[in-house]
């Protein structure tokens, strides 16, 4: 505003909507916003934030509309005309979507899974359940940790694992994942997927019923997906694959879904086709608690909630679900042990490779013989 000048009003509304609209970071346009009351009042008339929020994260475009459950809410007793509610009602969108911005940009990603929901199958349940993938390591307590399909003569048939993340809004950015290699079978062979597919959304019914009633077409039966994506290749590699989102992702309702697409990988026992995965990661941003959602039946929209004004928690303040769950894990596998209640894989046709601990009491006769 050089020498008191307006350059919003020497410049006609397309023009300067042109140029507003151009910005794409959040916090530029809070900042303009923050430069004088005709420059806020003209950020907030045409819902600058929410349009540029919407560019960031298409999937706001369900957004019905937008509530404040916090003490900064404004009564609707007060309210006189028409014009006064739109105003209070834009100032309300204005306040949730610039909190929005910064609660998305404000800290480093993380760890993002709160629990296993369910598998389209296991092959033998719980040993290989889906709770396997939320254990980074592939060997725990000397027994294999991995998920495991049922075998297939085709190998076309797909698999899906579903997770519940840690907050009902998340944004997304990566998802890795690392493919189980049967280390106790003849080759050591891997038993990846040809491709992987990632969907977002909520569930449709009752979380208890979808754990009770494990079915391969159960991604489509009980969830609504706001968001699929591209079908990435997958290496027959034993490492943790990256698979990172074109774009970061807003994940509306707290379920994530991983679709492994063809098996590449026949058993030699039973001349099956079997998808294993060793370990699960889905690394972005909980929105939790500041935001929450409501979803209506029989319908794609939803009401974008601010319960607080407080900032998203981060990693360093917050506890992580998946890491108490191994540690009980852990615990359970150590009673075991005490008790002698070892299932070995050889339970299932296999030994395990035990080069290395012949090498190692080896070692220690080895050891013995030079101290005698």
């Amino acid at each position: 505003m050089k020498n008191g000048l307006d350059f919003l009003n020497l410049l006609n509304c397309d023009v300067s909507l042109k140029i507003l609209t151009n910005l794409e970071d959040p916090s530029d346009l809070v900042r303009f916003s923050a430069v004088s009351r005709s420059w806020r009042q003209f950020v907030i008339e045409n819902g600058l934030l929410k349009h540029l929020c919407r560019r960031m994260f298409p999937q706001l475009s369900r957004v019905d509309h937008v509530n404040e459950l916090c003490g900064t809410a404004k009564g609707h007793a007060e309210a006189g005309s028409s014009n006064f509610m739109e105003w209070e009602a834009l100032k309300r969108e204005h306040r949730v979507y610039a909190f929005f911005a910064r609660g998305c940009l404000s800290f480093a990603p993380r760890e993002c899974i709160y629990e296993a929901i369910i598998a389209s199958s296991t092959d033998n349940d719980p040993e290989e359940g889906i709770h396997n993938t939320l254990e980074p390591r592939d060997r725990v307590a000397r027994r294999a940790s991995y998920w495991s399909s049922k075998g297939q003569s085709n190998p076309a048939v797909p698999e899906t694992l579903t997770y519940r993340l840690c907050a009902d809004l998340c944004v997304i950015t990566e998802i890795n994942v690392r493919p189980f290699q049967a280390y106790f079978q003849i080759g050591k062979p891997i038993y990846s997927a040809n491709s992987v597919r990632f969907r977002m959304g909520h569930v449709k019914s009752c979380m208890d019923n979808i754990v009770k009633e494990s079915c391969q077409d159960c991604g489509n039966e009980k969830f609504a997906w706001t968001y699929t994506s591209q079908e990435f290749p997958m290496a027959q590699e034993n490492c943790l694959q990256n698979f990172r989102l074109p774009e970061p992702v807003l994940c509306i309702g707290g379920i994530l879904q991983i679709e492994l697409l063809g098996r590449v990988q026949r058993q030699e026992m039973d001349s099956l086709y079997y998808i294993c995965v060793s370990h699960v990661q889905v690394v972005g941003r909980p929105l939790s608690p500041a935001f929450g959602i409501q979803t209506f039946e029989h319908s794609e929209k939803f009401v974008l909630e601010a319960l607080s004004y407080k900032q998203p928690t981060s990693p360093a303040q917050s506890s992580s679900a998946p890491t108490l769950q191994m540690r009980v894990r852990d615990l359970e596998q150590i009673l075991n042990l005490l008790r002698g209640n070892v299932v070995d894989v050889v339970e299932y046709g296999y030994e395990w490779e035990i080069e290395d601990e012949e090498s190692d009491e080896e070692d220690e006769d080895e050891d013995e013989e030079d101290r005698e």
